[in-house]
């Protein structure tokens, strides 16, 4: 027993039946044609001479003028079972009526019968077919008996038959008309089974698709499929979340766009596969589509078909951006812990004895001549203990941070007051540039004001240095759709390779001749903020670095990257 679950719905068989009938109206014109000229030949003319309403030209007009009127009713009426059933009455009918003016049981139209009840079955289901073979025996016997009792014109024109010879041959094409319509009927309710199963299993397959598409979405790790060939084939929700990438412009593509080179990779893991061993675990470094620079870690997994052939790879990955920044801040900070306690007391103890030092120089340079040679050797002096002054002060500010003090600051207006005294410093040129981006509303974050305004300060030095000559540095603030603040410094000076980049946030890593020690002071205040630093950046094209800090929404509450805006 069917249940009613797995039963079609009356709209999408309504529908298929619509369509069925606009074919069924047409093959009617068409099959009425060859028919008629099939019988004519067959008769040779028998329906030529014997009244204009008996012509094929008259029974061509009826089928026309049927045609037209199922033409406008199918595109009017919604009631598209009724109208099936009309027709097949109609039809039935108009055969009879073929039958009754060609040579009645023994007319050659006598199978078309037959084929309307086999199109009954095909179209209005088991019941119907039963109906119309009822149907079309009846109006056969009843053209039978029209012949016998002398009704029909025909019945003294070629019926040589004996009375017992007709009830024959009437009672044997009923029973054929009884037979077809079971043998039909029975088809029919196994097409329609047939059609309840297959569409069940469609239904299950897009269950179980749709099943499967939910929970590869929901996979909160980055997942990527892709022919033997390395071209992408899926790319889930978290992938794109981690790469910045949309699906459908990375599909298709070589998966070296994400993950590089890793022939190898593939090789190895189908190889642990087929070893029944565990998958190894590999990492690489990937672009975002904004252009930063991600630390994945990714597994590699062969796909197979239902023939256990391999098909093609799955690649589950993850962002360790943030955990191998971690790791390295840890071990960074691991080394820099002891010496940094002994350095710390070290700086104090040269800081002091250097400030006698340039003290008693200044008084000599005071009692000392005119002579320009030994002035010259004061102003190196005391240049240069004003210089280690400052990388000691640099020091002792990374080995000994002051507390964070945090308010509630507007992050534009306290860049805008950073470029207007660095506009003013000696230490821009006429050819540097500096050119601020900033919304009309405020931006607030919950941060340290000076320790936010000496990012900005040492961030802007680091960028005019490296275009000493001339160049553009271009400051934006902007609210980004995962809730967090960004502030992007861009120049267009020297560059740095890679390496270089690796290693930018290291204490003594300089890159512009300094003491190496400012952007890591950046850094230490920008992950004391609950912020992330990145930076990108190619020899020749310039340098941008990009900071993300928590928003401050109007509650006084900090938006956390996972909160919707």
């Amino acid at each position: 027993m069917i249940r009613l679950a797995e039963m079609p719905d009356n709209s999408s068989r309504d529908d298929s039946l619509r369509r069925k009938l606009w074919w069924l109206i047409l093959a009617r014109v068409v099959t009425a044609v060859c028919l008629l000229w099939a019988g004519e030949r067959w008769t040779h003319g028998d329906l030529q001479g014997q009244g204009s309403w008996r012509s094929p030209g008259t029974v061509l007009l009826v089928i026309g003028v049927l045609t037209i009127i199922y033409a406008i009713g199918h595109r009017l009426s919604r009631a598209v079972v009724l109208q099936a059933r009309l027709q097949f009455a109609i039809d039935i009918l108009l055969v009879t009526w073929l039958i009754g003016i060609t040579n009645n049981i023994h007319s050659p139209y006598t199978a078309l019968y037959i084929v309307i009840i086999s199109l009954a079955s095909v179209f209005l289901g088991p019941r119907d077919a039963i109906i119309t073979s009822v149907a079309c025996a009846v109006a056969f016997t009843g053209c039978a008996l029209a012949v016998i009792v002398g009704i029909s014109p025909r019945a003294t024109q070629g019926f040589e038959s004996s009375l017992s010879e007709t009830i024959q041959s009437v009672g044997l094409f009923d029973v054929a008309f009884f037979v077809v319509g079971l043998l039909s009927a029975r088809l029919a309710e196994r097409q329609s089974r047939s059609d309840v199963q297959l569409i069940a299993a469609t239904q299950s397959l897009a269950t179980l698709r749709a099943l499967h598409e939910r929970i590869v979405e929901s996979i909160r790790s980055g997942v990527v499929t892709t022919d033997l060939e390395g071209k992408i084939y899926t790319f889930n929700a978290a992938a794109e979340e981690i790469t910045g990438y949309d699906s459908a412009d990375v599909r298709g593509q070589e998966a070296s766009i994400l993950f590089g080179d890793i022939s190898d990779d593939i090789k190895q893991s189908l190889r642990a596969a087929e070893a029944s061993e565990a998958s190894p675990r590999f990492e690489a470094n990937c672009l975002t589509a904004e252009g930063l620079r991600l630390r994945l870690g990714f597994g590699i997994s062969p796909l197979f078909s239902e023939a256990g052939e391999t098909t093609g790879i799955v690649i589950t990955f993850q962002d360790l951006t943030q955990i191998r920044a971690l790791e390295e801040a840890s071990r960074r900070q691991d080394r820099l812990a002891a010496v940094g306690r002994m350095a710390a007391s070290i700086a104090h103890e040269i800081r002091n004895p250097l400030a006698a030092m340039r003290g008693s120089i200044q008084m000599l340079r005071g009692e000392m001549g005119a002579d320009p040679a030994q002035a010259q050797l004061m102003e190196i002096i005391l240049r240069e203990s004003d210089r280690l002054n400052r990388i000691i002060a640099d020091f002792l500010n990374y080995a000994r941070p002051r507390s964070i003090v945090r308010s509630s600051t507007d992050v534009g207006e306290l860049l805008r007051e950073t470029f207007t005294l660095m506009r003013h410093s000696p230490e821009i040129t006429d050819q540097q540039k500096l050119e601020e981006h900033l919304p009309d509303e405020p931006l607030l974050a919950d941060v340290d004001a000076e320790q936010l305004r000496q990012v900005f300060w040492n961030l802007a030095r680091n960028a005019l240095q490296a275009m000493p000559t001339a160049g553009t540095l271009r400051a934006e603030v902007s609210l980004k759709r995962n809730g967090r603040l960004r502030i992007t410094f861009a120049d267009t000076g020297c560059g740095m390779s890679p390496e270089q980049v690796e290693h930018l946030f290291e204490p003594f890593s300089s890159t512009t001749g300094g003491s190496g020690l400012g952007l890591s002071i950046v850094y230490q205040i920008i992950r004391d903020h609950g912020g992330t630093i990145n930076a990108r950046s190619r020899q020749g094209q310039g340098t941008t670095i990009i900071i993300e800090l928590p928003f401050l929404v109007d509650d006084g509450r900090s938006l956390k990257p996972d909160q919707p805006n």
